[in-house]
């Protein structure tokens, strides 16, 4: 039998309550990776989930009356409207530039064209392969109507025609509209509409190619 190790026995009776930290230490680790929790465990309330902490049943809180995302107030009726109380407006609601009517021009393209066509005659790519004809920008019936009517088509869509509230932004709407207006103005102006100082550029221009030798 071998003899009990002198230090060791001593150390035991000197020191008891190290012992006793040391076991109440190792205990509290093992209970904390017990308790461990995931991250895909996770406590929360999933969309449409009940609750039995609320008396209506349900997780998810309504919304108080007049709460407004950030971002999403429209105070401006006619901007995102294009109405002015229930008529349509005949103005574009900011400043029409060339930057502006550029930027039309390119949305207009994007997302106009396979039904409208680039002149807005309704002859589009898709209308020759068998869609069904938009009318025509250029009918005395659309040429007479406010901008705001083509505004609000784009954002609410007619007949046929989906809206594109979510394609396009309602600045670039105003912007497409816009553009509208200048791709009906060149089908039906004449040379009486053009400035007098652009007039005299254009005639000159025109006799000069008139002039030129046909190949």
């Amino acid at each position: 039998m071998k003899p009990r190790n002198s230090s060791t026995a001593s150390l035991r009776v000197r020191y008891p309550k190290l012992r006793i930290r040391i076991s109440i230490a190792l205990l509290l680790a093992c209970a904390s990776l017990a308790c461990r929790r995931d991250m895909q465990d996770q406590p929360k309330y999933i969309p449409l989930r009940g609750s039995d902490f609320f008396a209506d049943g349900r997780s998810a809180r309504p919304i108080p009356e007049g709460t407004v995302a950030r971002g999403e107030l429209r105070a401006d009726k006619v901007f995102f409207t294009g109405k002015s109380g229930d008529q349509f407006v005949d103005q574009v609601p900011f400043p029409v530039t060339r930057q502006v009517l550029e930027r039309g021009e390119e949305r207009f393209n994007i997302y106009c064209t396979p039904c409208h066509g680039r002149l807005g005659n309704g002859l589009g790519m898709i209308v020759r392969r068998g869609f069904k004809r938009p009318p025509s920008y250029h009918t005395d019936r659309l040429r007479q109507k406010p901008i705001g009517y083509f505004y609000d088509i784009m954002t609410n869509g007619f007949g046929a025609m989906q809206d594109y509230s979510a394609q396009v932004a309602p600045r670039d709407r105003w912007a497409i509209a816009a553009y509208i207006r200048v791709l009906q103005y060149s089908q039906m102006a004449s040379i009486n509409d053009v400035p007098p100082d652009v007039r005299q550029e254009l005639n000159s221009e025109l006799s000069t190619r008139s002039a030129e030798p046909k190949r």
